[in-house]
């Protein structure tokens, strides 16, 4: 399941064509459920994407920095850790 929250977001749709309306300070929150497949390779020279894909077939990719990717499997791992979810 995908869920698309986005703040202060208008659209035009005039001859078929979509185009934004308004400001540009839209702000938008994406979440994922009941994830299916998940995919980590390589993106660019420097950087890491991560890729997940539901049951309908929705897609969010995410492209971090080694940094961030680094960041994300230790808190992974403090988690597995500390927590009964991995259990």
């Amino acid at each position: 399941m995908l869920t698309l929250d986005i703040d202060d977001f208008m659209l035009e749709l005039k001859d078929g064509a979509v185009k934004n309306v308004g400001p540009s300070n839209k702000q938008a929150t994406v979440k994922m459920y009941d994830i299916e497949g998940v995919d980590v390779r390589e993106y660019g020279d420097k950087r890491v994407k991560l890729a997940f894909e539901d049951e309908q077939g929705s897609e969010i990719e995410v492209a971090l920095f080694p940094e961030q990717a680094r960041a994300v499997a230790d808190g992974l791992e403090l988690l597995e850790s500390e927590s009964e979810v991995f259990e």
